[in-house]
């Protein structure tokens, strides 16, 4: 246990450092920006230099939510491994339409068949109708499609998308699992407190700053 916490340590680190690495970079290139869209900014009540600070949080945030959702993703697959090391992630055949060709299982354990999300917060239908086709291709091949997400999305309309899904696993047999109730399987499943791990790490590199 100590070598897997030591592990997801060492890649909150990489992540973490590739993360400085990317806003720094970007900030670099912003320097350069035509910024003339500024006007329309000010006509609407917000200053240069506020303007300044939303289009930076705008463009590094975009690094943020991608880095945060694979590190948590990938942290958690770690823990999978730790309890089943033989498990992997793989593909099947799409058997019921052209698009996509396959589908990915994030992690697939016997015929568990895992997709790990940090969080989703999409409001298209058609990822409804693309998750329903997914559900059931694994189930065609003989799998139990197994959904995570540790955080739910806060808008009304994507909240509602989850609550589809959730009804759609259940219709074929599967299971999912959103919010608290993504951590608590985690644990159960595996053995391993995700949660208070990623905890400790965050107390260590920012002191005081809460949950």
């Amino acid at each position: 246990m100590e070598e897997l916490k030591q592990n997801i340590k060492n890649l909150a680190e990489v992540y973490s450092a590739n993360l400085k690495g990317k806003i720094e970079d970007r900030k670099e290139e912003m320097k350069a920006d035509n910024n003339s869209h500024y006007l329309v900014y000010r006509v609407l009540g917000i200053s240069t230099q506020e303007g300044q600070l939303i289009d930076a949080y705008q463009n590094t945030g975009r690094f943020l939510y991608k880095y945060a959702g694979s590190f948590l993703e990938e942290a958690a697959t770690l823990c999978f491994n730790f309890k089943f090391p033989e498990g992997i992630k793989t593909k099947v055949e799409n058997t019921i339409g052209q698009r996509p060709k396959t589908f990915e299982i994030d992690f697939l354990n016997g015929n568990d068949a895992l997709e790990v999300k940090w969080k989703d917060a999409t409001t298209d239908g058609d990822h409804i109708t693309k998750e329903h086709t997914r559900v059931q291709v694994i189930r065609g091949h003989g799998y139990k499609p197994i959904r995570i997400m540790f955080y739910y999305p806060q808008r009304e309309q994507a909240i509602k998308i989850q609550q589809t899904l959730k009804t759609l696993y259940a219709g074929v047999g599967g299971e999912y699992y959103g919010g608290d109730e993504a951590w608590i399987f985690l644990q159960n499943y595996t053995g391993v407190d995700l949660k208070s791990i990623l905890t400790e790490i965050a107390n260590e590199r920012t002191p005081g700053n809460g949950n």
